[in-house]
């Protein structure tokens, strides 16, 4: 871990806590919106409009905040659009890195060496945490936002006359029921399995741990008898869930301590995964060699950054999902 002050990088290996010992994540900084003619979003000021070549997303292959950005890259058609560049999973003094001679792996706009860089060329005076994923515009030259749950939001709906894909994953009728899902599984699931993993007392890990454990039995039930979290369609719910669970049983489970039951223990739940990670493109959004980098290098976790061989995860195996949906058509 890290952090920036006041434009300068500075060491820092601990994580905020609250009066329990429990670990707090940081708030996002930049919080400016894409909109379609530029109009100002729900924060920050406008602008922004949006255009083809203009915006490029940063992210890390290990982070599962940054996966949800990615992951409606690939749903709302926006390679050719908006650009994408992957930072290394291993995180080191500096926080993400680029690698400058790995075309996979590099920063093509700046050559920038580690992704603070991009947070000091917005703002020179800047102090806080340098995260991703980050949505960088060329025009302004300057971060739009570092918001995943934000991103998602523009990706959804403000490129949809540039790119003519009108999918909407946040449809009218179900925001309200998205809402209240999203609170639930980002508090208890998506930021419980931090919450267990970066605890500093016992009590914060059992409370984080057992949210944990509480939500994915709950899901499973509630997967019993749909196909996605709302109905038989895929929606915001169910891509903000899908980082946590791929990632369950090559990280969590063991990293985060995690362990009272495996994702491959909850057959609605495993089957779902499946079902999502086989839809067009996403497959190509997970990398679990990277996963397994990020979490096990991390030197506080795991002093020796040793990473593991297994487990053996296979999200390409079938799955009978579609029953659900037809089932709810008789």
């Amino acid at each position: 871990m890290g952090l920036v002050v006041d434009g300068k990088w500075q060491v820092d290996e601990a994580y905020a806590v609250d009066a329990k010992g429990g670990f707090v994540r940081p708030q996002s900084k930049f919080r400016h919106w894409i909109t379609r003619d530029g109009a100002p979003g729900p924060s920050g000021s406008g602008d922004f409009a949006a255009e083809a070549g203009r915006y490029h997303l940063y992210v890390a292959g290990v982070c599962p905040w940054a996966h949800r950005t990615r992951l409606y890259h690939v749903l709302k058609g926006l390679a050719g659009v908006v650009g994408l560049s992957l930072a290394s999973s291993r995180r080191t003094e500096y926080g993400w890195e680029f690698v400058p001679g790995d075309p996979a792996l590099r920063d093509p706009l700046f050559d920038a060496r580690y992704v603070y860089e991009l947070y000091v060329r917005a703002d020179p005076h800047y102090t806080g945490r340098a995260t991703v994923p980050v949505l960088w515009d060329k025009k302004r030259g300057t971060i739009v936002s570092n918001e995943s749950s934000e991103i998602i939001r523009m990706f959804n709906a403000a490129f949809d006359d540039v790119t003519g894909n009108r999918a909407d994953y946040y449809p009218p009728h179900l925001r309200a029921e998205i809402d209240a899902l999203n609170e639930r599984i980002y508090a208890k699931l998506n930021n419980g399995v931090y919450r267990a993993g970066n605890a500093k007392t016992q009590e914060a890990y059992e409370e984080g741990a057992r949210s944990v454990f509480e939500t994915l039995d709950w899901l499973e039930g509630r997967l019993a008898e749909r196909r996605y979290l709302c109905g038989d369609a895929p929606t915001e719910a169910d891509w903000r869930l899908f980082p946590t669970l791929v990632r369950f049983d090559a990280a969590y489970y063991f990293v985060m301590k995690c362990n009272l039951r495996r994702l491959a223990d909850y057959p609605n739940l495993h089957a779902y995964t499946r079902d999502l990670y086989g839809m067009r493109g996403i497959a190509e959004t997970v990398d679990i060699a990277a996963i397994k980098l990020g979490y096990w290098s991390n030197r506080e976790r795991n002093p020796t950054g040793i990473v593991p061989l297994g487990p053996m995860v296979d999200f390409a195996a079938p799955h009978d999902r579609a029953r659900l949906s037809a089932k709810a058509a008789e």
